[in-house]
């Protein structure tokens, strides 16, 4: 099945903010829930330690309540972990609470573009969930910002191209429909526009569907690196591992020594 580069509601200017981070905020809950995470943090820690920062510079945070659980586990090696969370579309309500729970986290107030990261944020770079929302040319200019400024990158897919992962995406509006009323903090526009008018299921199912159909495969992210300039110069690291029923597929790049 070839990558199909389909739209998703949330990448749309017009699709309103606060339906957008209804969306996040279930995909954050639902990650640390279910620790969908633990098997890629050997990964992270690999490449805190081969680049030797203490330091997360999280792009596409969403929320960046997903990254609460994986931050409590990576702390138990690396008790001075400091995490950044950054958006396109930043999400300062969410960032707020995040930074309540865990007072190692902090964040960028304005919008931080992956293609082209500031310079002054240092540290490792990582992506949950968002790799698939960029078409080929864009995707490689975020891996291409990465080695222009020397910086280490893990990048995660919680799905894959295939039919068993597109046919669990069809269950995504029961998980939403059973996990609300948890999600915090409570707001009254999540239960309207969950049950009442029932617009954030079906725009999560829809995404939901669209991610897979737009995940690259690891041969795809293999293509990516491979025509970038100074690619050489880093060591690569790309694979799929399984996560419960799923998989999350993964592309680590660090700079040689």
């Amino acid at each position: 099945m070839g990558r199909l580069q389909l739209f998703e509601f949330e990448d749309q200017k017009w699709f309103p903010a606060f339906l957008r981070n209804y969306g996040t905020d279930f995909l954050q809950f639902l990650s640390n829930a279910t620790k969908m995470y633990k098997p890629i943090i050997p990964v992270i820690k690999k490449g805190l330690q081969k680049s030797r920062s203490n330091q997360i510079i999280d792009l596409g945070s969403g929320g960046g309540g997903g990254l609460v659980w994986l931050n409590s586990e990576l702390k138990k090696d690396v008790p001075d972990l400091r995490i950044l969370l950054t958006d396109f579309y930043p999400n300062i309500p969410a960032f707020r609470l995040t930074k309540e729970k865990a007072d190692n986290f902090d964040y960028v107030k304005t919008p931080v573009d992956a293609r082209d990261v500031p310079e002054d944020l240092i540290g490792l770079r990582t992506q949950f969930l968002s790799l698939h929302h960029f078409k080929p040319n864009d995707a490689q200019r975020i891996l291409q910002n990465a080695i222009n400024t020397n910086s280490p990158i893990a990048i995660f897919e919680g799905q894959e191209r295939s039919l068993p992962s597109i046919l669990a995406m069809l269950f995504s509006p029961i998980s939403v429909l059973l996990t609300t009323p948890f999600i915090r903090p409570f707001k009254f526009g999540r239960i309207i526009f969950t049950y009442l008018i029932p617009i954030v299921p079906l725009f999560v199912l829809w995404d939901g569907v669209v991610s897979a159909l737009r995940t690259y495969s690891v041969k795809e992210m293999h293509g990516l690196v491979e025509d970038l300039n100074g690619t050489e110069h880093y060591n690569w690291e790309i694979d799929r591992v399984k996560s419960g029923p799923g998989v999350i597929l993964y592309l680590l790049g660090i700079k040689k020594a």
